[in-house]
């Protein structure tokens, strides 16, 4: 993404929100080719969120079994931004960076605990 892409050069109403879908999309697409834990993921959201909407019996189980695979890439996606932000500051190894890293990649492990326990409850639970 260019640096012109993610300023905000005084748009507002639809001309913000249609640049702010185009560089969301974008960075969507940089995430797909350079992250491949976000392409695994992506992978099983292809084959979970028909599943969810297949299994659930209600709109609500639906919702609760889309949404616990729909977090796991939100927050992988806001890992990568740490890593890229750490990545940016300085390529050296410094203990704090890694911790930065570590953090990050703690809460993606945590999002799919999370969507594991939804999927269980909702569907061993009945």
């Amino acid at each position: 993404m260019t640096d012109a892409a993610r300023a905000t050069d005084g748009l507002s109403g639809m001309a913000r929100l249609v640049r702010a879908t185009r560089v969301g999309f974008t960075a969507l697409a940089w995430a797909f080719r350079h992250e491949e834990a976000f392409r695994l993921e992506v992978s099983g959201l292809v084959v979970l969120l028909p599943l969810a909407l297949w299994l659930g019996h209600s709109g609500v189980e639906r919702a609760l079994l889309a949404a616990a695979v729909l977090q796991v890439l939100i927050v992988e996606l806001l890992n990568t931004g740490i890593e890229v932000v750490v990545d940016r500051i300085s390529i050296e190894r410094h203990a704090l960076s890694g911790l930065a890293k570590d953090l990050g990649s703690a809460a993606v492990m945590i999002s799919l605990l999370l969507a594991v326990v939804v999927w269980a409850c909702v569907l061993l639970l009945r």
